[in-house]
């Protein structure tokens, strides 16, 4: 009886072991970088490039800041879905546009049309409980499109 007792205790206790990932190290797959990543990092791109481009023309500094200003809230909501720190320093931009401010502004323009395109695909392959983010940044962007002309 004490026999049976004691294989059944260790029937017991080793069944919920077979399904266990302690047997099966080997097995485990290491994450890859989250997707919302390239998403961030074009934020922050965004915001130094609009910064950049503000400081290069002062006159369009009233339009432009408030758009840094709103990618670099982006940047630090998605840092926070993602799980990493907020970036402590501003991303490299591309090199505000020389010349006029109408040149500016188009370049700016067209920055922002493509980060409207990627931030639409990420939000089309996102779960659930990011696309309400992903959604307002598409929308926001798109809001910076129009602004921009």
């Amino acid at each position: 009886m004490l026999r049976a007792g004691a294989l059944l205790a260790l029937g017991g206790a080793a069944a919920p072991l077979t399904g266990c990932d302690l047997l099966d190290r080997d097995a485990d797959p290491t994450p890859g970088p989250d997707p919302l990543t390239p998403l961030l990092d074009e934020a922050l791109r965004l915001a130094a490039g609009h910064r950049d481009a503000a400081a290069a023309h002062p006159a369009l500094a009233g339009l432009l800041t408030p758009i840094a200003e709103a990618h670099g809230a982006h940047a630090a909501e998605l840092a926070r879905v993602i799980g990493v720190p907020p970036p402590s320093a501003p991303a490299a931009a591309t090199p505000a546009p020389a010349g006029d401010p109408a040149a500016a502004r188009a370049a700016l323009r067209e920055r922002e049309r493509a980060g409207r395109e990627t931030a639409t695909r990420a939000c089309a392959a996102a779960p659930a409980e990011r696309a309400a983010l992903l959604a307002s940044i598409v929308a926001a962007r798109a809001t910076h499109v129009e602004a921009l002309k």
